[in-house]
């Protein structure tokens, strides 16, 4: 089942557009959990005023979503309607170091923000180097790990609205919350600027090997999945409540809660979108019968379900 030819009409209202315009893409290679249906129209824009004369251009009531690498994301068997955008390392994809200061484009890979601190003896951006994302999501969701957070380092985002026009939103300005910011929704993130502090090079090495040697050993990195699936209750740590619950190896469909670490859901080999959310959603059910507490979703559930009405 494919979405009607939006792309086409796009393309015809937009001839100065030098990004790539794709009709019915699929979705599944582009995610980590290698499911889910296809993209209505998939924009990949050629740099930041490519994508604002698009969005200047883009009728109001077609949705829009940006995304990164998939890392974070399950898209359901029916796919996404509106516009998928997409940005690409060619384009949003540079990181360069100035003083004490990072700035990173929002296609660049989080390891690689860590890589360039580390290259520039600034400390501080560690923790990057083993979030499996892009920074673009990393402002989205305040990504963190090893006790620190995107919002312990950020100066200022670069963002376009819905129209095209660009914006800096400062730290304050972001509302940074745990995994989320208050931040409009529909802004799409370009780049951003990051402050470190000096270090030793041996020592900033040092906290970068822990934290890979940390994810290699307790995480399944080798598997199809879509990292972290739920957020840390106030209290208490979701593997935690989801092992209580009698989770963990818990199978639906080519779904399974991983046998490793379970808070992470895998892709067997054949799962479908909707194996991985319902076993999800039958992991937060057992856990709130057990204890009490009901898991939030870290991962993001976007699209529609199969056989759903375009």
């Amino acid at each position: 089942m494919t979405f009607p030819d939006l792309a086409a009409e796009l393309k015809a209202a937009m001839p100065e557009l030098r990004g790539r315009l794709l009709g019915n893409e699929p979705m599944a290679p582009l995610t980590w959990f290698r499911v889910g249906g296809p993209a209505q129209v998939l924009f990949t824009p050629a740099d930041a005023d490519d994508l604002g004369y698009f969005l200047s251009l883009l009728p109001a009531e077609v949705p829009v979503l940006c995304i990164g690498v998939g890392s974070n994301l399950i898209v359901r068997d029916g796919g996404l309607p509106g516009v998928v955008i997409r940005l690409a390392p060619r384009g949003f994809g540079e990181v360069r170091s100035d003083g004490e200061i990072v700035q990173a484009g929002a296609a660049a890979l989080d390891k690689r923000v860590a890589e360039t601190a580390a290259a520039a003896q600034l400390g501080g951006l560690e923790f990057y180097f083993g979030i499996p994302g892009t920074i673009g999501g990393a402002l989205r969701m305040n990504a963190g790990a090893n006790g620190r957070e995107t919002k312990d380092v950020l100066i200022d985002a670069h963002a376009l609205d819905r129209a095209g026009t660009r914006h800096v939103i400062d730290n304050a300005g972001m509302r940074f919350s745990y995994r989320a910011t208050g931040a409009d929704p529909s802004l799409i993130f370009v780049s951003a600027r990051f402050r470190g502090t000096p270090a030793s090079p041996d020592a900033i090495r040092a906290k970068m090997n822990e934290v890979q040697a940390h994810r290699e050993l307790a995480q399944p990195v080798r598997e199809k999945t879509g990292g972290s699936t739920f957020k840390n209750p106030p209290g208490h740590s979701a593997w935690k409540l989801i092992d209580a619950a009698g989770c963990r190896g818990l199978k639906i469909g080519g779904a399974q809660v991983s046998e490793m670490h379970c808070n992470f859901l895998i892709n067997t080999g054949d799962a479908t979108a909707a194996d991985i959310e319902t076993l999800g959603e039958t992991v937060r059910e057992r856990v709130k019968a057990q204890s009490g507490v009901e898991l939030q979703w870290e991962i993001k559930r976007i699209g529609v379900a199969a056989g759903a009405a375009r």
